[in-house]
């Protein structure tokens, strides 16, 4: 049995020009030959992912979502430089193999990488597939452990010293995420005022920087099918920055759900966390901050950053949708996770990360 990422034809209003694919690739790869065959993942909220197969050969193609994007949203030559500059270096980075920026191609930046072949695990894990308490534990404290690994490299020695401004990183974005979020929120939307509010008064000094991935998770990550214990790959480097690494681990808490989280927060999750065995957030941070002479008590700030900017995130897909500029029926439900989102961060305020 495969516990792959099935692919599908692509949905109406998503596909791809296969003949000027076909031609771009042609021009560039002419050892590639045959009929190009275009099938696309379903899953995921943001840009879109296409597996490509040619010449007896699989790549994976990601481009934005159609439609109006944020301006600093799905930057392909982010995430193309950063795989670029981690290939080699980072085990889980997948390989990158050609950037375009010539919209007459596909309409939009687009970059293709070698399909990284292996097993994605998603709210609930596939039918057929049981982890032990012990392997759940395993793969947690592993996914914990490639977050510190990214965060260790020389962003420097990387050739990535040009690619952001940690400097006042923090600041950026607590009032970045406030502006985007006030700009995309919609009359069914929470306000988030208080929230915002919290998070500006009580803004820690920097702790540092590093390479961070922006949306470090589980569901991000590839297994190893014949051990899902061992990872595999990263993907989904579309917002990787340089900047404090713990504004990275917090964004991560924010999807970490666990067992015993109120219903409606478990109702969003979109990882299988609360599987017996799994690392509750607290025993996350404490792995993370393992000898750095912090407490977890010290990454509440943190938690409710990832909570905001998750519901950030949420909220900008859930506009496409109210504005009528995507279809998708999957982005309709994104407010009540919205929600969600705001009164876990409230409660968080009021008695800390639980």
């Amino acid at each position: 049995m495969s516990f792959e990422d099935s692919t599908r034809t692509p949905r109406p209003g998503e596909e791809l020009d296969a003949a000027r694919l076909a031609g771009y690739l042609g021009g560039r790869m002419p050892a590639l030959t045959g009929e190009l065959e275009i099938a696309q993942f379903p899953s995921g909220h943001s840009n879109l992912t296409y597996l490509l197969r040619m010449g007896g050969e699989e790549f994976v193609l990601r481009r934005p979502p159609f439609g109006t994007i944020p301006k600093t949203g799905h930057d392909m030559h982010r995430e193309w430089t950063v795989l670029s500059a981690l290939a080699g270096r980072y085990p889980f980075a997948p390989e990158p193999l050609l950037y375009c920026d010539d919209p007459a191609v596909l309409g939009a930046p687009f970059f293709i990488m070698r399909r990284l072949r292996g097993l994605i695990l998603r709210r609930d894990l596939p039918e057929g597939l049981s982890l032990s308490a012990g392997a759940m534990r395993t793969l947690c404290e592993r996914l914990v452990q490639a977050h510190r690994t990214l965060h260790a490299l020389d962003y420097r020695a990387l050739g990535l010293e040009e690619f952001g401004k940690p400097q006042g990183y923090v600041e950026r974005q607590i009032s970045g995420w406030s502006r985007r979020y006030r700009d995309a929120r919609t009359p069914d939307a929470p306000t988030f005022e208080e929230v915002m509010a919290w998070l500006e008064a009580r803004r820690p000094p920097e702790r540092g920087a590093a390479l961070v991935h922006n949306d470090f998770r589980l569901d991000n990550a590839v297994l190893d099918p014949l051990d899902p214990t061992r990872i595999i790959g990263v993907l989904d480097w579309e917002m990787a920055a340089i900047g404090d690494p713990l504004m990275d681990l917090g964004a991560s808490l924010a999807y970490w759900v666990q067992a015993d989280d109120p219903p409606e927060l478990r109702a969003i999750r979109v990882e299988p966390t609360t599987l017996p065995g799994a690392l509750t957030r607290r025993e996350v941070v404490a792995l993370y901050l393992h000898g750095a002479g912090l407490a977890v008590e010290d990454v509440t700030f943190y938690y409710v950053y990832g909570l905001f900017r998750l519901a950030g995130i949420a909220q900008q897909i859930y506009y496409r949708f109210y504005h009528g500029q995507t279809q998708d029926p999957r982005f309709g439900p994104l407010v009540q996770s919205v929600r969600v989102l705001e009164a876990t961060a409230r409660r968080a305020i009021a008695g800390g990360m639980p």
